[in-house]
């Protein structure tokens, strides 16, 4: 089906003359999110033990091929990302990549959340490796076509806002399923809430994607200019605005990490908690409710700021942690919905911001590279959350704390001081990087208003930048 091509105009601002994106295209662009943040959580929580478990592979197998996978991970984003910006087809730039990777998604999900014992660890590892490439292939693509889909400063939070909710809410159901699935008492408890989790993607993901590619336009954007590979990397390091967005969320990773990778042992060894799975969704919860509220806030005080005064709350509240008493689950809910402010506002803002930083890199580079950058953001995010077990875990062991036993109050103090005073210096740190971050509204209007002169320039001389590539199925 041919896609329709309608102007794009920018004005002498910088900001597009074009109306602005109306809330429901919004949701269906968003929508996508829920079923690509409900695998984050089985693959972190449930798919490791029930390897190890039901599935006979045992802890250390199932560790390695976990650490592998997650490396290779690492590799794949640039790659993905780079194959992103390059290849075009009349949908658009990114809309085809996110297709292409439903099939990949969906039979990796049944082969990795239904499988039929016995399995062997090559079973696991190259089931592993093909559900990655889906994952990022339509993360990093999902995310780019977000940052494309509006050249407004303000407009792009609004997107990646809808995105992070969209990203919560799937956590949420996703985290809600094994409570069913325990109060219907299966034969494999194991099994059924990994299969339920699967279910929910398999059925999710096609439905949201379809939604989107075919109501959401995508803008057209430059062809992209070949530039030795020393030129780039040359822009890229001069990059200070990027440098500083890659720290920023390198750090932020570690942080999260840590607040995520430790809370079990903290709710359940310390904090003497048995509802911590209700922590775990106060804080989502919370997330998701103050999103609306941080992007009034960045619209009033630019985005860079509002990340920063997000980071400077983190960083005073969570050392109420050391005042909690065991068993105290409602002075624990109130800590952790603070918690959640910055959980909600910290993800969308780093994504809004790198839009920006890829317009400003466009300009003085003469390429547009959003899915390369994206996957810079990706992959910074996640080595940050390797980097964060790579610490604490050595770090538990120093302090002599032994998770499920009976520790001694040193070595409780110990992983409290551990769960919190790394994230407390971080959040200070994220707010001195991001203070005076250089790509204000005021800068990226300019960088909208060269992009724009650009556009017209090629479009004048035959070609088509400025155009824009209707829904597949009409428009808004």
């Amino acid at each position: 089906m041919e896609s329709r091509i309608a102007p794009d105009t920018t004005g002498a601002s910088g900001q597009s003359d074009q109306p602005r994106l109306g809330n429901w295209t919004k949701t269906a662009f968003a929508l996508p999110a829920a079923p690509i943040a409900a695998m984050g959580l089985p693959i972190v929580v449930y798919l490791p033990p029930f390897y190890a478990n039901e599935m006979g592979l045992g802890l250390a197998l199932v560790g390695y091929i976990f650490m592998i996978t997650r490396f290779w991970d690492v590799f794949t984003d640039p790659v993905l990302g780079v194959l992103s910006d390059k290849y075009k087809t009349r949908w658009g730039r990114r809309r085809h990549w996110i297709v292409l990777s439903v099939p990949i998604m969906l039979v990796s999900v049944w082969m990795v959340f239904m499988p039929e014992a016995p399995v062997s660890g090559g079973y696991l590892l190259i089931w592993m490796v093909i559900l990655y490439i889906g994952w990022t292939l339509l993360t990093l693509s999902h995310m780019s076509w977000g940052a494309e889909l509006t050249p407004d400063y303000n407009e792009r939070s609004s997107v990646q806002a809808f995105r992070e909710m969209a990203l919560i809410g799937g956590m949420i159901l996703v985290l809600l399923m094994p409570v069913f699935i325990e109060a219907m008492e299966p034969e494999n408890l194991g099994a059924a809430r990994v299969a339920s989790m699967g279910w929910f993607v398999l059925i999710l993901l096609p439905i949201t994607v379809a939604i989107a590619v075919w109501v959401v336009p995508e803008r057209r954007v430059p062809d992209p200019v070949h530039v030795r590979w020393q030129e780039a990397v040359r822009v890229l390091v001069a990059n200070a605005p990027l440098r500083r967005v890659l720290v920023a969320d390198l750090i932020s990773g570690v942080s999260g990490g840590i607040v995520t990778g430790l809370f079990l042992f903290l709710a359940a060894d310390v904090l003497d908690l048995k509802n911590a799975s209700l922590l775990i969704l106060v804080y989502l919860t919370s997330g998701c409710l103050f999103v609306p509220i941080i992007v009034r806030l960045s619209y009033k005080w630019g985005k860079h700021r509002t990340l920063a005064y997000s980071s400077l709350f983190s960083a005073v509240t969570v050392p109420l942690i050391f005042l909690v008493s065991p068993g105290d689950l409602l002075f624990a809910v109130f800590i952790w919905i603070c918690l959640g402010v910055n959980m909600g506002a910290g993800p969308f803002l780093f994504r809004s911001i790198m839009a920006d930083v890829a317009d400003h890199d466009e300009v003085q580079g003469h390429n547009q590279r959003t899915g390369l950058f994206y996957s810079l953001l990706t992959l910074t995010n996640k080595v940050g959350a390797a980097l964060a077990v790579g610490i604490t875990y050595p770090a538990l062991e120093l302090v002599g704390f032994v998770p499920g036993a009976e520790n001694a109050s040193a070595a409780e103090m110990g992983l409290r001081m551990i769960y919190v005073l790394p994230p407390m210096a971080i959040g200070f740190i994220v707010a001195w990087v991001m203070w005076n971050f250089p790509i204000d509204e005021e800068i990226q209007s300019e960088n909208r208003r060269i992009l724009s002169q650009r556009a017209a320039a090629a479009e004048g001389a035959g070609g088509n930048a400025g155009a824009s590539i209707a829904p597949l199925g009409g428009s808004d």
